[in-house]
């Protein structure tokens, strides 16, 4: 898209009248105010839903007491030992985490056959319904590409623009970026999108020169300035598309029924081209929809927030989802970090439902493109759901909500639990390999005690874990199976199978890093180490063998250690844990071949690794497509505008005059004093030139005198 142009009327409305909302910080330790609505049930709660979740976890309890009898004969049937015992209650914590994911898909299953997965009155086809409140679609951002931001929301409003209803829709670009060199771009980019598409008066940019709480506060702040004039909002990441008729389906549904709080897509990834995002989008298209279908199906009302792609009842969020500050500091104290799903868990404990709609697609996302991308992204999320152990004893929380925040806990503290659990196992092949006990003790018996590991039964319960483990992903093929336009789409059965099979091989040789990976997370979290907010990384750009190295040698160097070792106890060991000692010995040529874009096109040339989307794609990712075209086309011409601030304000008059009408109000005496703005109109007046202003200001400097009439009288008034 054109959103390079240097040519756009100079229109001071940024943003649209004010429409305050209040919005508090919820007290967690006493029970909210539901201001007459029921608790349990909702009226939009499956009448048999309490069967869903018993077939649910009595189908993983039952599955867990058989495997923890099966590994007690493996251990401890010859009589107790210490190592025996910590062994079962590891394999009991982990057998139940499995079996549970079990038996959610089988859940998904039986929905994905029957089509299920809407409810609420939603059709998957048919007209469309008429919307009669207005709708804010919200874009945080955080010091991303513009232009790149922008492909995405321009698709998203062409799309709504072709239901017919655009009137109903507000669009807003909530920006948080703190470089202020993007955060020019960002009004460069704007402006040119609201001209091309005449939007005037219904698209609007907010910056915030505080990033407080981060994109929580983000959202809450536009929720108290203008949140009473929205019936509903739409939030989004900075890499969302969505279908506009998807999205005019969802927000009829809530308008239906009052008593919805939030409803949640199944967003899809789309546009890899590393191996790695290849595999990350495959298996969210393969096995996603029988895992969302899962969740759906036994959630209910009871529902959980992914924090985009979803439609949200902005009074709802208001009265229920106002995060307080947690006691004590980062990393488990201060502000909320894994912020959704605890609205979610606040609307829900406030009397409204959460609900999840897998049965509708249109909506979709984009994935890391390197497995490094993906620690440093799971690093956040790792301290956020570790923190919401705080959050646990929240008054008046629904149980299932409770489950939310357990499984996102589960989903991380696993990792060391498994290398605990490895680790047993190799001790307790140790004592075996090294003591040498009286077999007949010191009593009189025909039958002798054995300290060893009994191999067939050891067999029976790896092979019996395996299949409870990889069933999801049969599960997922027989459900493609039946689909015949995503079948058709990912080349159909055979390109398919051979494409899960490769899928699961890797991802199994990625396993025992990635298990490192968060078990380090975890390790520097308990420690009191803060994650800090980093921008997101979407490009695939290449990286060096060197760079991939220094990453991922320890993780070689622990993998020696560790075949070492299982090598000196038993050779039957070595091979038995040869699949994870492969993965950790192969850490740096997986790490690069996974980043690798070059490998990820040629599976795609070879028809493996296809999801429907891109040998068939839908409209709204068209639209996308052309408006990337545009823009790749618009970066290559000859004359480009500047990307730095200074420079950019400068040379265009138009964005200065729109950058000096959004300006915030002057400082009122005794207010707070802004060094970085002193100390910014300083060394502007003690330079002689932009050039040596530049090289003087800070980052945050510059931002303030950006964000300064003084400051901007001054950057224009220097010689160059």
């Amino acid at each position: 898209m054109d959103s390079v142009t240097d040519s756009f009327p100079a229109e001071a409305a940024f943003l649209p009248p004010d429409a305050p909302l209040k919005m508090e910080p919820q007290d967690l330790w006493h029970a909210p105010n539901r201001h007459g609505r029921p608790f349990n049930p909702l009226p939009t709660t499956p009448r048999n839903l309490w069967a869903r979740r018993l077939f649910v976890f009595g189908t993983a309890i039952l599955l867990t007491a058989y495997g923890i009898y099966r590994i007690n004969q493996v251990f401890n049937s010859l009589g107790v030992s210490t190592l025996g015992i910590v062994v079962l209650i590891l394999f009991a914590i982990l057998g139940m985490w499995i079996a549970l994911s079990f038996a959610s898909s089988l859940g998904g299953f039986v929905s994905l056959l029957r089509r299920g997965g809407l409810g609420l009155g939603i059709h998957r086809a048919g007209p469309l319904p008429v919307l009669q409140a207005r709708t804010a679609v919200l874009m945080p951002t955080y010091n991303e590409d513009p232009t790149r931001v922008m492909v995405g929301l321009r698709a998203i409003h062409d799309s709504i623009l072709a239901t017919g209803q655009i009137d109903a829709f507000d669009f807003f670009l909530l920006s948080d970026t703190t470089d202020p060199d993007v955060w020019i771009q960002e009004e460069r980019a704007y402006l040119a999108f609201r001209e091309e598409v005449g939007g005037a008066g219904r698209i609007f940019y907010r910056r915030r020169a505080k990033n407080v709480d981060r994109k929580a506060g983000n959202l809450g702040e536009w929720v108290r300035q203008f949140g009473a004039a929205y019936e509903q909002m739409l939030t989004l990441d900075a890499d969302s598309v969505m279908d506009g008729g998807l999205i005019v389906r969802i927000v009829s549904a809530m308008e239906k029924h009052d008593g919805i709080g939030l409803i949640q897509t199944l967003p899809v990834i789309v546009g890899g081209k590393t191996l790695f995002a290849r595999m990350q989008q495959f298996a969210g298209r393969v096995y996603g929809p029988l895992i969302a279908h899962g969740i759906a199906w036994w959630h209910g009302s009871e529902g959980n927030y992914w924090g985009h792609n979803a439609v949200i009842r902005t009074r709802a969020f208001a009265e229920q989802a106002g995060l307080p500050h947690l006691s004590g500091k980062p990393p488990f104290g201060g502000h909320i970090l894994s912020h959704d799903f605890v609205e979610a868990a606040l609307m829900r404990r406030g009397g409204w439902a959460i609900h999840m709609v897998p049965g509708l697609f249109g909506s979709y996302e984009e994935s890391p493109p390197s497995l490094t991308d993906v620690a440093i992204r799971d690093r956040r999320w790792c301290q956020g759901n570790l923190q919401h152990a705080k959050l646990l004893s929240t008054r008046g929380m629904h149980w299932v909500s409770r489950s939310h925040m357990l499984i996102g806990i589960g989903s991380y503290v696993m990792s060391p639990l498994w290398l605990l659990f490895l680790l047993c196992g190799i001790l307790i092949s140790l004592q075996s390999h090294f003591y040498h006990p009286e077999y007949f003790g010191t009593t009189r018996t025909l039958y002798p005690h054995w300290p060893r590991v009994d191999p067939v039964q050891a067999k029976s319960v790896f092979i019996g874990t395996m299949a409870i483990l990889l069933a999801p992903k049969g599960l997922a093929f027989i459900a493609m199976l039946v689909d015949r336009g995503a079948l058709k789409g990912s080349g159909g059965a055979i390109r398919l199978a051979i494409s899960i099979v490769l899928e699961t091989i890797i991802g199994g040789l990625i396993a025992p890093i990635a298990m490192l990976i968060q078990t380090s997370g975890v390790i520097s979290i308990l420690l009191g180490r803060d994650s800090g907010w980093n921008a997101q990384n979407r490009d695939d750009g290449r990286v060096s063998l060197k760079e991939v190295a220094r990453g991922y040698w320890i993780y070689t160097v622990f993998g020696v250690l560790l075949a070492v070792a299982a090598w000196s106890v038993s050779h039957a060991l070595f091979l038995w844990m040869s699949p994870v000692l492969l993965g950790l010995l192969l850490a740096i040529p997986l790490a690069a071949l996974t980043a690798s874009r070059d490998v990820g096109m040629t599976l795609r040339r070879m028809g493996l690794l296809l999801i429907e989307e891109e040998t068939n794609p839908p409209a709204i990712l068209k639209l996308a497509a052309e408006n990337e075209r545009r823009r790749d086309m618009a970066l290559h011409q000859p004359v480009q505008p500047p990307g730095e601030a200074f420079s950019a304000l400068r040379q265009n008059t138009d964005l200065l005059e729109a950058h000096r009408s959004a300006l915030p109000a002057a400082r009122k005496p005794g207010s707070a004093v802004d060094a970085n703005l002193l100390v910014g109109l300083v060394k502007l007046q003690e330079s002689s030139n932009v050039e040596g202003a530049l090289k003087k200001l800070t980052r945050q400097e510059k931002a303030a005198v950006l964000c300064n009439s003084e400051g901007l009288a001054l950057i224009t008034s220097l010689p160059s």
